[in-house]
């Protein structure tokens, strides 16, 4: 008795695999709206691990999201001191 394969069967002909087009739409949103772009390059990404494909478009969205949250955050914390000082002054 054999094991069945693990390996990715290949779409057919005209289709895409599971999650690349939600990962192409999450990277693009997380240039703009990067939580709401996060979150769905997150879930195009188990879609597509699920599947058994890689999602480069996802995996970017994912760590462009995260990179501008975080910036974002410093960001804030910078301009808060900053206009916290000048009122002080």
């Amino acid at each position: 008795m054999t094991t069945p394969s693990t390996s990715p069967i290949a779409a057919p002909a005209g289709t895409d695999f599971p999650g690349k087009t939600l990962g192409i739409v999450g990277l693009v949103l997380a240039i703009f709206f990067n939580l709401i772009g996060l979150i769905i390059s997150a879930v195009a990404l188990s879609q597509s691990k699920k599947a058994g494909y890689k999602n480069t478009p996802a995996v970017a969205g994912i760590v462009i999201g995260a990179v501008l949250i975080v910036l974002g955050i410093i960001l804030s914390i910078v301009l808060g001191v900053a206009a916290a000082n000048i009122q002080t002054s």
